[in-house]
């Protein structure tokens, strides 16, 4: 499987807790930390419902 890198953009603060635990999920705790993660439907998954606050590098 390929590796995606994604990076968190925006702050979660005043997100809504589902949004909250779906970047805590990914791995991302801080504005611009940058995980590895294998590319899954799953994965695809998570960053769609917070593509406002991350970037993907594929």
């Amino acid at each position: 499987m390929a590796k995606i890198k994604i990076k968190l953009l925006r702050s979660k603060i005043g997100k809504s807790e589902k949004q909250r635990r779906t970047v805590e999920a990914l791995g991302l705790k801080k504005i611009g930390q940058v995980v590895e993660k294998e590319d899954t439907p799953q994965t695809r998954g998570m960053i769609e419902k917070v593509k406002h606050m991350v970037e993907v590098v594929e």
